[in-house]
């Protein structure tokens, strides 16, 4: 999937003037591409779009004007964007309240290396966190993970040529087992993730 370039990103006045559109476009597309997972997960995949529009609004919640700063943001949300044979998505733990935070945040460590794709040759790929060593410590874990989901050669030509799908998302996480399906809009969403230059 192609990167975001800095070309990309508008200058600050020029976004908040188009700024109420695009928000509706994106608030849009990331409901396309989010899932439940049970009631304390939320899995949105990412793609160049999300990206470039996370770019912009850390660029003006930030005031981040300077070329160079815009590139450093650009480097590091690039991160997100899935390699070829690959999705990404952002997994946020749900917690509102101190009390909950305390007891899921232990209970879930690990949870970045327990959520799988299912496929519908019943084959799994499991998704792991790039950044998991900065992230999760070993009593507690983060409430925000960035996960890839690397795709065998084999799996993605299946998928390309709509041999298989992905049918859901499942967490096997001892003290968060939870299955979700996805719907066809969502599968789409996915399906082109993995069949984007």
């Amino acid at each position: 999937m192609r990167r975001v370039e800095v070309a990309e990103i508008p200058e600050l006045r020029a976004y908040n003037q188009s700024r109420d559109e695009l928000r509706r476009s994106i608030i849009a597309m990331k409901a396309r591409r989010r899932v439940h997972l049970g009631t304390l997960i939320t899995l949105v995949f990412e793609n160049t779009d999300t990206v470039r529009w996370q770019i912009t609004e850390m660029m003006r919640v930030e005031r981040i004007a300077t070329d160079a700063a815009i590139e450093h943001e650009v480097n590091v949300y690039n991160a997100l964007i899935p390699d070829d044979a690959q999705l990404s998505c952002t997994m946020f733990i749900e917690l509102t309240h101190d009390e909950q935070l305390r007891e899921w945040l232990p209970k879930l460590v690990g949870i970045h290396d327990s959520i799988d794709l299912v496929l519908s040759d019943g084959s799994r790929v499991r998704g792991f966190d790039p950044s998991a060593d900065r992230l999760t410590r070993e009593e507690v874990t983060s409430a925000v993970h960035y996960l890839k989901f690397s795709f065998a050669p084999e799996q993605c030509m299946a998928i390309r040529s709509g041999g298989i799908t992905i049918d859901a998302v499942e967490s096997v996480h001892p003290a968060y087992r939870e299955l979700a399906e996805l719907g066809a809009v969502q599968q789409q969403e996915l399906h082109n993730d993995l069949s984007a230059p």
